[in-house]
C-alpha cells in the first residue's frame, strides 16, 4: 500500500509538473505572440499616417491643378470676349499654321508630314498678314521652261482696281518651288515691280516649306498619260490646296487666277456685285471664265471642304475633274440621268458673262507643251483707255507701226505703237502755255500686246522758269528737264512737284535699247485743279 501511495503522489506530482511546464509554455507563446500582434499593429498605423501624408499632398497638388484649370477657362473666355473665333481656334490649340479645325485630318492624305511640324508653314517673304477683306486673289506660280507671264498678270490685276478696292483685297502670289534661289529671285523681281503694293499689304508672295511636297518619283500613270504629266497634274493639285488654306482665313470670297492671265476693266467690282446679289446661298463656285481653273470664285468657309476633297485624290486627276467630281457628289443622284445631274450641279456652279480673264500664256508650266486657249466669251475690244488731256505739240523719235500714231492715243482715239526703242529715243509732248500740273500716268502694253511696254524709261518735265534750290535728289539733264519718275512694269505714275512750278513739256526718255516694240494705252496728264 505504502508502494501504491508512493507510486501515486509521484504520478501526481508527474502531472502537476508536466502542467506547469504546459502552462509556463502557453504563457511565453502568448506573450510572445502579443508582440508579434503588436508589432504587426504599429506597422499598420505607420503605414495609414504615410497613406493619410501622401492623400494630404495629392490633395494639394489636385488644388493646384483645378486652380490652373479655372485660369486657363478664365484666360479662354478673356479671349473669345476679345477676340474672333477664328483667332481662338489657332491660341488655344497653339497650332502655328493657318490650317482650319474641319481640316485636321490632313495627314491622312498626307501621312509625310507627321514627321515634319512645318510641313504646312509658308514662307512669308512678303507680306503684311492682311485680313477681313472682301477677296482674296491667288496666283500660283512656278518655274516655266520659256517665258513667265506673272509680271503682266499683276499689272493687269492691279492696273484695273482702284484704291479702295485695293483696300478691300489681298492678291497672293504663291512661287510654288523650294529652290531658294529661285524662289528669291522671283520674289525680288515681284517686290521691285510693284514696290507700292508690296508696302500697302495688297501684295503678298508666299512660297511652300520644302517638305510639303511627297515623293513623287512612284506616281502612277493614268489616263495615259505620262509619267511627267501626272506629276506634274499631282504638284498642280497640291499648290492649289496649299494656296486655298493659307487664303482662307483672309476674306470672304477667294478668287482663283492663273499666272499667265489679263483681266477686263472693273472686274473687282463686277465679281464682287455678282457674289453678293445671289438670292441662295447655297452655291459652291461662280466661274468668271470658261478655261480649266481661272476665275473661279469661292466662299472661303467653303474651302477647307474643297481642299480635304482635292486632297483624298490628288494623285487620280486633274484638279478640274475633281471639282467637277465634288458637285456630282454633293447634288446628283445616280438613278437619274446626266440631264438631272446637269442642271443640279448648274445650282452649285454658276457661270458669268461676259468672262472677266482672259489667257494669254502660249508656253505651259509642262515642258514642251504649247497651249492656245482662249476665251471666246471674253470681251476683248478695250485696247486703250481715253483721257482729256490739255493741248499740246506732240513728237517722237520713235518708228510708229501703220496706223497707231501719237496723236491719236494722246486724244483717245487709239494706242500709240512703235517698233523697238533703243537707247535715245523719246515721246515729247510740248504743252501751248506752261500749265500747273498735278500728275501723270503712262501705261505701256494692253490686253493683246502685254508684253510690249517701255522698260528703263523715264519721265521728265521741263518747268518753265529756273528751280531756285532745287532738291539734290533731282536729276536735271542738260536742256533743263527734270526727272519726275519711271516706268515700273510698264507703268509711270506719280505726282509733280509743286517745286518745280508751271511746266512747259513733258518728255518720256529711253534710256536703253528694247528687245520689244512699245505701246502706250493709256496717257494722262492731269491739272492742278
Amino acid at each position: 500500500m505504502r508502494f501504491r501511495n508512493g507510486s501515486l503522489l509521484t504520478v501526481v506530482c508527474l502531472a502537476a509538473f508536466f502542467s506547469l511546464s504546459w502552462y509556463t509554455t502557453w504563457y511565453r507563446d502568448k506573450e510572445y505572440g502579443t508582440d508579434t500582434y503588436e508589432k504587426q499593429f504599429l506597422e499598420l498605423q505607420r503605414r495609414l499616417f504615410h497613406a493619410e501624408q501622401e492623400n494630404r499632398k495629392r490633395s494639394q497638388d489636385l488644388s493646384t491643378v483645378l486652380d490652373e484649370i479655372k485660369r486657363a477657362v478664365a484666360e479662354k473666355r478673356n479671349a473669345f470676349e476679345n477676340h474672333t473665333v477664328e483667332e481662338i481656334k489657332w491660341k488655344v490649340l497653339n497650332i502655328t499654321s493657318k490650317l482650319p479645325l474641319p481640316f485636321m485630318n490632313i495627314y491622312m492624305f498626307l501621312p509625310h508630314l507627321l514627321g515634319h511640324e512645318d510641313g504646312l508653314q509658308p514662307n512669308v517673304l512678303y507680306g503684311h498678314g492682311r485680313t477681313g477683306v472682301s477677296i482674296v486673289i491667288g496666283i500660283p506660280t512656278v518655274k516655266r521652261d520659256k517665258q513667265s507671264y506673272l509680271l503682266d498678270t499683276l499689272s493687269s490685276v492691279f492696273s484695273e482696281m482702284s484704291a479702295s478696292e485695293k483696300d478691300d483685297c489681298v492678291v497672293v502670289v504663291f512661287i510654288a518651288e523650294v529652290n531658294a534661289q529661285y524662289v528669291n529671285d522671283v520674289a525680288s523681281s515681284i517686290k521691285n515691280s510693284f514696290p507700292r503694293e508690296i508696302q500697302s499689304g495688297v501684295l503678298e508672295v508666299i512660297s511652300p516649306p520644302a517638305s510639303y511636297y511627297p515623293e513623287f518619283s512612284n506616281v502612277k500613270e493614268t489616263f495615259g498619260d505620262s509619267k511627267e504629266r501626272v506629276r506634274w497634274r499631282t504638284k498642280q493639285n497640291l499648290d492649289y490646296s496649299f494656296m486655298m488654306l493659307y487664303a482662307q482665313p483672309k476674306g470672304t470670297y477667294y478668287l482663283q487666277l492663273e499666272d499667265d492671265v489679263v483681266a477686263k476693266p472693273q472686274f473687282f467690282q463686277s465679281l464682287k456685285d455678282f457674289a453678293t446679289q445671289q438670292t441662295l446661298d447655297d452655291w459652291l463656285i461662280l466661274e468668271f471664265s470658261q478655261l480649266g481653273f481661272i476665275g473661279k470664285l469661292f466662299k472661303c468657309k467653303d474651302l477647307p471642304y474643297v481642299v480635304e476633297f482635292f486632297l483624298m485624290f490628288y494623285k487620280d486627276k486633274p484638279i478640274d475633274w475633281l471639282l467637277d467630281h465634288y458637285l456630282w457628289v454633293k447634288v446628283c443622284n445616280p438613278e437619274k440621268d446626266a440631264k438631272h445631274c446637269d442642271r443640279q450641279k448648274s445650282n452649285l456652279r454658276i457661270r458669268y458673262r461676259p468672262s472677266l480673264f482672259q489667257h494669254i500664256g502660249t508656253h505651259s508650266s509642262l515642258v514642251g507643251k504649247i497651249q492656245n486657249l482662249k476665251d471666246k466669251d471674253f470681251d476683248k475690244k478695250v485696247l486703250y483707255k481715253p483721257h482729256h488731256n490739255p493741248p499740246a505739240k506732240l513728237s517722237t523719235s520713235l518708228k510708229v507701226y501703220q496706223q497707231y500714231n501719237l496723236e491719236k492715243a494722246y486724244l483717245g482715239q487709239e494706242c500709240f505703237w512703235s517698233f523697238s526703242p533703243v537707247a535715245g529715243d523719246y515721246i515729247l509732248f510740248e504743252f501751248e502755255e506752261p500749265l500747273q500740273l498735278e500728275g501723270y500716268l503712262f501705261r505701256s502694253g494692253n490686253i493683246e500686246h502685254p508684253g510690249d511696254k517701255l522698260f528703263n524709261t523715264t519721265v521728265q518735265a521741263l518747268p518753265a522758269e529756273k528751280v531756285n534750290n532745287p532738291p539734290e535728289a533731282l536729276q536735271i539733264d542738260e536742256d533743263g528737264f527734270i526727272q519726275i519718275g519711271k516706268f515700273l512694269n510698264g507703268i509711270a505714275e506719280g505726282e509733280v512737284n509743286s517745286i518745280l512750278g508751271k511746266i512747259k513739256a513733258i518728255r518720256l526718255k529711253i534710256i536703253t535699247e528694247s528687245p520689244v516694240w512699245a505701246l502706250l494705252s493709256e496717257i494722262f496728264i492731269k491739272l492742278k485743279k
